[in-house]
């Protein structure tokens, strides 16, 4: 959310603010609210759930929309096909969910409701909960792992052909390198949207300072900035889909190292 400051400059922070809609209640000393990250978080699953009931649709001659759905699901099952194999289908249902949750929400985040008064959130841009998506999946790689291979998963971190002096080192090192999975899975999405709704609201700001220092300093400076925030605005876009699949591709890896030892 933009927040106005005096001299009509943005605090291109306040748009990250997570405050409670409609007051909180405060049980046993803790604080509950449904506050505007809970909000658009609904979107993005009612979202979800619009864009996958109007694909359904078992009809003879697909829609458009029925054609829409089958491709992303076709997408999450090749790339499950081809990253873990065969029983990458067990996987199919969590990958898909996760990369459909994930892109929805990038790109709920950058809807242009501002003109009926709304103010978009962005909730992949807050690491607590890019943070539970990827404690999920590096759960899901532990269980996984100890399940069907006991013991023999800590094979893992050490390498086949390790000699055997250089052993307890590589394991240590590949042990370190498996545990920060989770945090730069988390990390990865939260900067990505984090950094680019930052440049979005600061060339905001350029742009509205601007306008308000008249018409020569509207030409010298409104106008690049409403260019670079359709540039970035048109990037953010592609970022949105990109980050989404990178999510989505790094659990199908991280899982495929939890199911075929690699």
């Amino acid at each position: 959310m933009a927040q106005e400051e005096g001299g009509g400059g943005i605090d291109p922070m306040h748009q990250f603010q997570i405050e409670p809609m409609f007051g909180s209640w405060d049980p046993a000393g803790g604080s509950l609210a449904f506050t505007n990250s809970t909000l658009w978080m609904v979107f993005a699953l009612v979202a979800v759930w619009l864009f996958m009931l109007g694909g359904m649709r078992r009809e003879l001659v697909p829609g458009r929309w029925q054609m829409a759905v089958e491709s992303v699901t076709g997408f999450i099952d090749d790339l499950l096909a081809r990253n873990i194999g065969p029983e990458g289908k067990k996987y199919v249902p969590y990958i898909f969910t996760i990369f459909i949750f994930i892109l929805f929400a990038n790109l709920l985040g950058l809807a242009p409701v501002g003109v009926f008064g709304m103010h978009p959130f962005t909730v992949t841009s807050h690491i607590l909960i890019t943070g539970v998506m990827a404690i999920i999946s590096f759960g899901i790689v532990l269980v996984v792992g100890f399940w069907r291979h006991k013991h023999r998963f800590f094979t893992l971190f050490v390498p086949h052909g390790t000699p055997l002096p250089m052993v307890p080192l590589l394991f240590v090192i590949e042990l370190v390198s498996f545990l920060v999975r989770p945090f730069s899975l988390a990390l990865r999405l939260f900067i990505a949207m984090t950094a680019g709704h930052v440049l979005l609201k600061v060339f905001a700001s350029f742009f509205i300072q601007g306008m308000n220092a008249g018409p020569e300093m509207g030409l010298l400076v409104s106008l690049p900035s409403l260019l670079l925030m359709l540039f970035v605005s048109a990037l953010e876009i592609l970022i949105c889909v990109i980050q989404a699949y990178v999510f989505a591709l790094l659990s199908a890896l991280y899982i495929n190292d939890a199911v075929n030892l690699h």
